[in-house]
């Protein structure tokens, strides 16, 4: 690694620390004061030898060891919990700083990666950040405080014995810078495999019942074991060369103690150096184990810390969803004449070079009314949806949403307009009440129960132990009712602009039939659009877009359709339902 890259990357580091500095400045202070107490012990220790050898009172000096011993303990104490609650400062903020990042991103950005890969980053590598921030720096500047003050006055002792102490620390300085780069390059190698491992987990978790149903629990298992042996193998690795420049470090020393004391020996029997100095030069020899081995120790905590930092501060990099805000004026709910949604040439591809998703789809959705939308897998249903949401941005052509483009408008605003249930309903983590009004926090108990009723779900919820307030993660949850649960949340707030993603995928006749209720109700009053899955939720619909190879092959209503469009002809031959209006049943696409 070079010296520019050693200098960004402590920078990296720096950059979490920097909010901290004055704590840390103080903290480095207090480890300051006890390491000098520490250094000034050997020669408060001569002073009482010499006192010794002259008959001279050592009270006074005894006294002054047991007062740096106090004071040194406490100051060192001091310095624990205060750099202690900067480290847990440091990592909450990093985490805070990449949570608020996390749901921020793009779509596209989030779906390229695992979600159990970025949680790992979230969790254990922002505990790496705090003993590199925290510990490792400070112990960085007290090691190398207490090495070079511990030399200084072990110069003022004896030079000669100075120079065989550095001569073997010199030796160890350049056996651990060797021992360093591979070190740190193991540590991210084992810190990539555990994000790997979390992501692995994370999805065979998610998919368990796939999983057991495919008899797949020793496979999924042994994917998940080959993630945490390659991590297990890149930390060994890791641990060697940290055992070889700790033991290089320890073994360093030791026989520096072993010359300094045979060299001392003899340099005291020819009368060129007193004993009390050849003891408080030990005293200072021994001393050095400790900031020799903490220099070893704080290096591979600095290595681990700085490729965590690497690893957090990579997701500064991917793209955030715009937040800026210009509140164009809404059009007024109600008038049948205008378009509430206009496509224009729309082209998209979800990454660059793919292949178009969607591509020259011009089309317009009423103010009011039903639109549904049908198609082939693969058609380009669901990137419709997404362009309405700005998940995803057009190359090409553009979207205009009550007579303003669309990248005019705020995401706040836009998606504070329009409503969206997805396909695999998902709750999210609380009670059902925080559920329903996960859309509209504002909305009252009477629209909650209302919603609840629109979906024949209001004498299931009053049956539940808590009711609104019973926990998702404690309550068994069906998945027709999942889907229920996630039409009430659209419904709570009477959407002008509801988006359903096959919404009555999962539903059983009766309560499918008060679903189209609700649909039909809404559409008298703004704009219904739904991908049809399944045809029955379409047939009655006012207008029905039928997309081919991502564009837009035919529009019209159920029995324009039939009698102008193939496709369309064939969709409905496949699901074996009759082309009257009054059959409006049959299996989901």
């Amino acid at each position: 690694m070079s010296k520019t890259e050693r200098w960004q990357n402590l920078k990296l580091l720096w950059s979490f620390v920097r909010p901290h500095r004055r704590t840390l400045w103080v903290g480095i202070a207090l480890g300051l004061v006890a390491t000098g107490a520490s250094l000034a012990t050997p020669l408060v220790t001569k002073s009482v030898l010499d006192g010794l050898s002259t008959s001279r009172p050592i009270a006074p000096a005894v006294a002054l060891l047991v007062v740096l011993l106090v004071a040194g303990s406490l100051i060192g104490m001091a310095q624990w919990i205060l750099l202690g609650r900067m480290g847990e400062r440091v990592v909450f903020d990093a985490r805070s700083s990449m949570v608020r990042r996390l749901f921020r991103l793009r779509i596209g950005e989030l779906a390229s990666r695992s979600p159990g890969e970025l949680v790992t980053r979230v969790t254990s590598d922002t505990v790496l950040l705090r003993e590199a921030a925290a510990s490792s720096l400070v112990s960085l500047v007290n090691g190398v405080i207490g090495l070079f003050g511990a030399l200084v006055l072990m110069a003022m002792l004896d030079g000669v014995l100075l120079l065989t102490t550095v001569g073997a620390l010199a030796a160890v300085g350049a056996v651990v810078g060797l021992l360093m780069p591979k070190m740190a390059k193991a540590q991210e190698q084992a810190q990539g495999a555990v994000g790997r491992l979390g992501g692995v987990l994370e999805g065979s978790l998610r998919a368990i019942r796939t999983v057991k149903a495919s008899r797949a629990e020793g496979r999924e298992s042994q994917r998940v074991i080959r993630e945490a042996e390659e991590s297990a193998r890149q930390a060994v690795r890791a641990v060697r060369f940290e055992a070889a420049a700790f033991t290089a470090a320890g073994f360093g020393v030791g026989l520096a103690i072993m010359l300094i004391l045979g060299l001392g020996a003899w340099r005291v029997s020819e009368g060129l150096l007193t004993v009390s100095a050849l003891v408080a030069f030990l005293l200072y020899a021994f001393q050095l184990m400790e900031p020799v081995s903490t220099l070893a120790m704080t290096f591979s905590s600095l290595q681990a810390g700085i490729a965590a930092a690497a690893r957090i501060r990579e997701i500064d990099a991917l793209d955030l969803e715009p937040s800026e805000s210009t509140a164009p004026a809404r059009a007024p709910r109600g008038d049948l004449t205008t378009s509430t949604l206009v496509f224009d040439n729309v082209t998209a591809r979800y990454a660059p070079g793919a292949a178009p998703a969607v591509q020259d789809v011009s089309l317009e959705i009423p103010r009011v009314g039903h639109t549904a939308i049908v198609g082939p897998s693969g058609a380009g249903k669901t990137t419709i949806f997404s362009l309405l949401l700005r998940f995803l941005n057009p190359d090409a052509g553009r979207l205009v949403l009550d007579g303003t483009p669309l990248q005019d408008w705020s995401l706040e605003d836009l998606r504070r307009r329009v409503v969206y249930v997805e396909q695999d309903t998902p709750l999210v983590p609380g009670t059902l009440r925080e559920n329903l009004l996960y859309t509209h926090d504002s909305a009252g108990e009477e629209a909650i129960w209302e919603a609840l009723r629109a979906v024949r779900l209001e004498g299931r919820v009053r049956e539940l132990p808590d009711g609104l307030d019973t926990s998702l993660s404690t309550a068994v949850i069906s998945g027709g009712e999942r889907q229920r649960i996630a039409l009430a949340r659209a419904l709570v707030g009477d959407p002008e602009i509801l988006l359903l993603d096959e919404a009555t995928a999962q539903l059983d006749g009766l309560t499918e039939a008060a679903v189209h209720e609700v649909i039909d109700r809404l559409a008298r009053s703004g704009a219904v659009l739904t991908i049809a899955h399944r045809l029955s939720t379409v047939i009655d619909a006012d207008q029905i877009i039928v997309l081919e190879a991502g564009r837009v092959r035919a529009r019209g209503n159920h029995q324009t359709l039939l009698a102008e469009d193939d496709l369309y002809r064939d969709l409905i031959a496949a699901l074996r339902i009759s082309s009257s209006p009054e059959a409006v049943g049959g299996p989901a696409l």
